[in-house]
């Protein structure tokens, strides 16, 4: 029992009269997965014609059985005495599988039909994170003054947009979702999709927030070929597979943090963060497993990191430095050690007390730069500029001159100048006009 590829043409030949069934599907688009098609008695005759468009799959079904399939547009003739075909290309492997193993209970005692299913590729399926996933911005590392070790950047992401799928299985797909019903929409099906589609997503993330990846945040939508890459090499969307179902295209459009991570990626990228590359992490690594030459890496990274004043600055400077604690040595007689006077004969040396760095006095001139410690340059004679007021954060209530609090993060509002009054054109920065006492808006 099988299919016979008619003679091109035939359709609208002679041999039109001979047919005892036209079977087609004419309505497949991109929300009809599968069709059931059959005749009125519910069995095909033979010599009864099939047409299979671009883009279908026809599978032949006989009570419970598969008796042929075809992947291959065309017309074809309907023959019980014949066998199998198979025609399909790429399916042909999965349309002997179906024949070998299909069966599918429930069925009546005698029913034949051809089911016609979408092998395009289905497009405009959105998805999105209803929970925030936790990436690791190795782009963004810091080091911990505690071990040494580099510790990357947690933010809290929530990720949107679209991915597209085909039919790879008919077999599976009907025996594990579809079954044998007449019309099978993308609706009935986008739903659970979609969670499992969050759920391959979130070991993409992962992935590409290891060390050995070290994607920024920022960068995520644009690396959707590694994100496809991962996934088949993970096979992370294996409940979509299990369905006879395939992810074909997969994109990140836009990435969004929470209000937490924001003020973390903002401090990072505008405050203390100096490692906003890979290459410098490299370097550093690199640097820090070299025994030979650790000194001069981190001499090369201690530059990059001068006159930035930051945490990893710091972190590298004491590293390099270590401060001195020498505990208590009985005398012996010398002399003591330069730096560090002597606590009475034979009581050892103690480390002396560190002075702290003097800072230089004064604001620079905004004219020409030079320190002005009076209320003019001595260069030229810029007067010097008046102090900037300390503000009150409207959140917190710490006091800075700054634009932001350096307790909370929160904008400072800048002050006003002064404005008109409505009614006699009196400037203020007072609530109500001095001159008549009109309230200012």
């Amino acid at each position: 029992m099988g299919l016979i590829k008619a003679i091109a043409g035939s359709i609208g030949g002679t041999m039109r009269d001979q047919w005892l069934d036209l079977i087609k599907c004419d309505n497949m688009d991109m929300d009809t997965l599968m069709v059931k098609q059959t005749t009125k008695s519910g069995q095909i005759s033979k010599g009864s014609r099939i047409i299979v468009a671009p883009g279908q799959v026809a599978v032949i079904y006989d009570t419970g059985a598969v008796l042929d399939a075809t992947a291959e547009e065309g017309v074809y003739t309907f023959d019980q005495s014949s066998s199998p075909s198979f025609f399909g290309g790429q399916f042909g492997p999965v349309f002997k599988e179906m024949w070998q193993r299909f069966t599918y209970g429930g069925t009546p005692a005698k029913e034949q039909a051809v089911f016609f299913f979408n092998i395009k590729e289905i497009m405009d399926n959105k998805f999105g994170t209803a929970t925030p996933i936790i990436f690791q911005d190795w782009e963004r590392a810091n080091i911990n003054p505690n071990t040494g070790q580099f510790i990357p950047l947690a933010l809290k992401i929530r990720c949107y947009g679209k991915y597209t799928f085909r039919l790879d299985d008919m077999g599976v797909f009907m025996r594990q979702f579809a079954g044998t019903g007449n019309v099978v929409k993308k609706e009935v099906l986008i739903e659970q999709m979609r969670t499992e589609v969050v759920g391959a997503l979130n070991k993409v993330i992962n992935a590409l927030g290891s060390k050995d990846n070290r994607i920024s945040v920022l960068e995520l939508p644009s690396h959707t070929d590694d994100m496809k890459r991962l996934m088949d090499e993970g096979v992370f969307d294996q409940p979509i597979r299990d369905r006879g179902v395939r992810l074909v295209g997969f994109t990140i459009e836009s990435v969004s943090l929470d209000e937490e991570s924001q003020k973390k990626l903002d401090a990072y990228d505008y405050g203390e963060g100096h490692l906003k590359t890979g290459k410098t992490l490299d370097i550093m690594e690199d640097a820090a497993n070299n025994p030979n030459g650790a000194g001069a890496g981190f001499i090369g990274v201690g530059m990059m990191n001068m006159g930035t004043g930051g945490y990893s600055g710091n972190v590298m400077q004491g590293s390099l430095n270590p401060q001195p604690n020498y505990p208590p040595q009985p005398g012996y007689g010398g002399y003591p050690q330069q730096g560090y006077p002597q606590q009475g004969y034979g009581a050892g040396f103690q480390p002396a007390p560190q002075q702290p760095a003097q800072q230089p006095a004064g604001v620079p001139c905004p004219k020409c730069g030079t320190m002005i410690t009076g209320k003019f340059c001595p260069n030229c004679g810029e007067p010097a500029p008046a102090p900037k007021a300390a503000k009150k954060c409207p959140k917190c209530g710490t006091e800075t001159t700054g634009k932001f609090c350096p307790e909370c993060g929160t904008p400072i509002p800048a002050d006003e100048g002064p404005k008109k009054c409505p009614k006699c054109g009196t400037e203020t920065t007072g609530k109500f006009c001095p001159e008549c006492g009109t309230p200012m808006a």
